[in-house]
């Protein structure tokens, strides 16, 4: 596991950092709401920093490429999906990660540990303390938390953004149903170490974090600084055997059970008969075949 690190100063020594730049997804289901209330929590951390709104998610990871040079840290308000798309330019500059939780799921702060409310998120940022994590990349689109197949990318489909604004986390229950509704198995080459599994499955998740989809977890034994990918996939024939193995999808214990095959490795290759559209954090980026890969310490994060 990576240690946690202080951000460094210009002298080499561990310094807090000077200024930040402040990106907040006003379009996340609370964005216009919270916006001035994440300004009014880093300012009373003392945290200082330049405001600029993204008019689409693809201008975030441009805005974090303009202010290289010109900040030491990128403060990013929003969901997982404002989180993935600030991704590419994280990577491309080094600038650490200070989150803001204004999502639905929050999955990456779950992980992290960082708290859900602005204070405790704007202290962690103020304490100054960073820690690296991988990030995965399907088809050469980095993700944070998890890259799925199946009922991931149907749920991402169903879960529309007025369904988050009204209902929040709950919306994510509603859309299940509808997505249940529609179940069908898809069959899939799973291809890690050089070895091919054929799995006949209604859901393909490769994950880089240990949290997804409000709280569902990729295995217990996930890290965001472990090195590798774990991929699971549920290989049921009905919404009731679906339905029973939920416990089990929730806390990550997933071993044990028999129409949960279980895989990991640092490259995943997934192909299927017809091309699949492939969800990473959220969002759908890409289709199969897919090639997954692990981006070891891609990223620093202020981390608890």
């Amino acid at each position: 596991m990576t240690a946690e690190m202080p951000v460094e100063g210009t002298n080499g020594g561990a310094a807090a950092p000077t200024r930040g730049l402040l990106i907040v997804n006003q379009q996340s289901r609370s964005g216009k709401h919270l916006a001035e209330r994440a300004m009014r929590a880093l300012e009373k951390a003392g945290v200082d920093y330049e405001h600029e709104v993204p008019t689409h998610r693809h201008d975030i990871s441009r805005l974090i490429r303009a202010g290289k040079g010109r900040v030491d840290r990128v403060l990013v308000g929003g969901g997982d999906g404002t989180m993935n798309a600030a991704a590419p330019g994280l990577i491309d500059t080094g600038v650490p990660l200070g989150i803001l939780p204004l999502g639905t799921a929050n999955d990456l702060a779950r992980t992290l540990n960082i708290p859900f409310d602005l204070d405790g998120a704007a202290n962690v940022i103020a304490a100054g303390r960073t820690r690296s994590i991988d990030l995965g990349e399907v088809n050469g689109h980095p993700y944070f938390n998890v890259a799925s197949l199946g009922i991931g990318v149907d749920l991402t489909r169903a879960l529309t953004r007025d369904a988050k604004q009204r209902w929040g986390p709950l919306g994510y229950a509603i859309a299940g149903l509808r997505v249940l509704n529609r179940l069908r198995a898809f069959v899939a080459e799973i291809e890690t170490d050089g070895q091919t599994q054929r799995s006949r499955t209604v859901h393909l998740a490769v994950g880089n974090g240990r949290h997804y989809g409000g709280g569902m977890t990729v295995s217990e034994e996930a890290l965001l600084d472990d090195g590798r990918l774990d991929v699971y996939s549920l290989e049921v024939d009905s919404v009731w055997q679906l339905l029973r193995l939920l416990p089990a999808l929730r806390s990550g214990r997933t071993r044990q059970w028999t129409e949960i095959r279980t895989l990991a490795g640092q490259r995943i290759d997934v192909r299927t008969r017809r091309p699949r559209s492939v969800n990473a954090d959220g969002e759908i980026v890409t289709r199969t075949p897919a090639a997954f890969r692990v981006l070891p310490g891609a990223v620093r994060v202020f981390a608890p």
